[in-house]
């Protein structure tokens, strides 16, 4: 079984169809990259399936559920979770505050009024094992502010892990990035990627072909094709359509 399928899934802006008629499926274990080029709904699909917008049609089915008019919270307690394009972050905050937030989000409050935050030990023990996961043990006591963009990004995915995702949905994490960090990135995925799934949206088709066991190409909204990188790079509509000399990315 699948660990996601949508089915016929739109999303309508007035007369605009961002998201039409898309079929996908995600299976477990695998990191499926979804490209295209700007405007092609990408973001807008990520939103409809972390339940941030509702769809004008269709369905979306995890774990074999039909999730498609669940909200966004009940979404990541059945293991989904999402970053986003823009560092979505505390910056006046530590690292160790913004995971422990994240923590205690997935796990609830214990609502022991007058207490210190401080002692509860169990929300900062499972804040740095993130924090080691996404390399970031050694700022864990530093301002978000302080942190390079690569670091910023790295602690976005830190978020999404904190909520125990089945499903990570990682929107161009390496927008913005300079090469070393890029290659910090790339390697972070393929580590994320031994114990969870992943759906990649990105434009560096360099890291995409490293990194994807499939890849699925979205244009004007509907889903052209769907395969393997060697079959995403031979097919003549994805070159047609968005590819182009970058289909020869090694």
């Amino acid at each position: 079984m699948s660990l996601l399928v949508l089915e016929g899934l739109s999303k309508q802006f007035g007369g605009l169809a961002a998201v039409n008629n898309c079929n996908l499926c995600i299976e477990a274990g695998e990191i499926h990259a979804l490209i295209g080029p700007n405007g092609a709904g990408k973001t807008t699909l990520i939103n409809l399936i972390a339940g941030m917008l509702p769809p004008s049609r269709g369905q979306l089915r995890f774990q074999g559920e039909n999730i498609t008019h669940l909200p966004a919270h009940q979404r990541v307690h059945r293991g989904l979770a999402r970053t986003f394009q823009i560092t979505n972050l505390f910056k006046n905050y530590t690292v160790r505050t913004n995971l422990e937030l994240a923590v205690q989000a997935r796990a609830g409050s214990s609502f022991r009024f007058w207490q210190p935050v401080a002692r509860e030990k169990h929300l900062t023990e499972a804040a740095l094992a993130v924090a080691e996961q996404v390399g970031l043990a050694g700022r864990f006591e530093r301002v978000v502010g302080q942190l390079s963009h690569g670091e910023q990004r790295q602690l976005e995915v830190g978020l999404a892990l904190a909520s125990r995702p089945r499903l990570l949905l990682l929107d161009e994490p390496m927008a913005g990035l300079g090469a070393e960090e890029s290659e910090r990135m790339v390697a972070l995925i393929a580590q994320l990627a031994q114990h969870h799934t992943i759906l990649l949206v990105e434009h560096d088709m360099g890291a995409v072909f490293r990194l994807a066991r499939r890849i699925s190409v979205l244009v004007y909204g509907q889903v052209i094709a769907s395969g393997s990188p060697a079959e995403i790079r031979a097919n003549p509509e994805v070159h047609k359509a968005y590819l182009g000399d970058e289909g020869g990315a090694k």
